[in-house]
């Protein structure tokens, strides 16, 4: 059965079925990495490839391609390491969408050229949609290069985490966001602690440090509106 994500030309169709030992195979993978690629994972197809020539658009600066991985799942639930070692391995851009028993869900990593300037990728974070009926995932292809087209996914993919009417660029969009997952977890790590001490003065420092925190936190969540 062939996957059909909504939005994606005929002409980017690829439709290659890659062993996934290719992806850990003759590599230094851990041990355990390489029992997750065998236990979680029944099949990895190459679905799409999204390049200037499929899409009839104009190149980008820092993207070249766009690959469309499906990736199959014996059930839903897969590691992140997973992912991170098939993107460390290839020198494009991926689109992973996985599938297990008629779902899906597509994930795609902050993904930039590493600044040894060699073919090799830095992998940030990842974003994921929730598991939806394979019919209902709907991304479309939006901008007139290669860049725009990427940014654009990785929005669509990470929903209001992402979303600004600011005008700042995706690096600075995903800077952000790791910001504030930063913020927010030095919030519970204060509250936590306060709840603990029992000094009244070290209780009214860490109070005023998290006012100072919560008000810093709030700031970039007014930037992302």
């Amino acid at each position: 059965m062939t996957l059909k994500v909504v939005g994606f030309p005929q002409a980017t169709e690829f439709n290659k079925r890659i062993p996934k030992q290719k992806f850990y195979e003759n590599l230094d993978v851990s041990p355990a990495l390489r029992r997750v690629f065998v236990d979680q994972i029944r099949l990895v197809y190459w679905r799409n490839k999204l390049a200037a020539s499929t899409l009839n658009i104009a190149a980008g600066e820092a993207v070249t391609e766009i690959e469309v991985f499906e990736v199959r799942l014996n059930d839903p639930q897969l590691d992140e390491a997973v992912l991170k070692q098939i993107d460390k391995e290839i020198p494009y851009h991926i689109l992973f969408i996985l599938t297990c028993d008629g779902k899906a869900q597509a994930w795609i990593g902050y993904k930039e050229a590493a600044a040894s300037g060699s073919n090799a990728f830095k992998v940030g974070r990842y974003y994921h949609t929730e598991w939806m009926p394979e019919d209902e995932l709907h991304l479309s292809i939006d901008g007139l290069n290669m860049d725009a087209v990427y940014e654009s996914l990785v929005r669509q993919i990470a929903g209001d985490k992402l979303q600004t009417d600011s005008g700042e660029s995706l690096k600075e969009s995903v800077e952000r966001d790791e910001k504030k997952k930063q913020l927010e977890k030095q919030i519970a790590a204060l509250e936590n602690k306060m709840k603990k001490e029992k000094q009244l003065n070290r209780r009214m420092e860490m109070n005023a440090e998290l006012k100072k925190v919560r008000k810093e936190l709030q700031g970039i969540i007014e930037i992302g509106k």
